[in-house]
């Protein structure tokens, strides 16, 4: 019908691990992991995403001390990085 059923936005396309695109749909929503899995239709490697969500964090960590941020701050990434250990 005249419903919006989703979005895609192809600002980041390219190659590579769609898990990675998974991760980034889920990182700072974790409580919708299940339903964006079940979607996907085949078996997900979650530790692979957890994976994922660990090394987007340490990038944005980076990124947020190069551009004058403090990641340490509460609820930023340094806290979402400690949540998962």
């Amino acid at each position: 019908g005249d419903e919006v059923t989703g979005i895609i936005d192809w600002s980041e396309a390219g190659q590579g691990d769609a898990l990675y695109d998974l991760a980034t749909f889920t990182l700072g929503h974790e409580e919708h992991l299940d339903d964006v899995v079940a979607g996907y239709g085949t078996d997900i490697d979650l530790d692979v995403i957890h994976a994922w969500w660990s090394l987007r964090s340490l990038l944005a960590v980076r990124w947020l001390t190069e551009h004058g941020f403090d990641p340490f701050a509460p609820g930023c990434e340094v806290d979402v990085l400690r949540s998962r250990m």
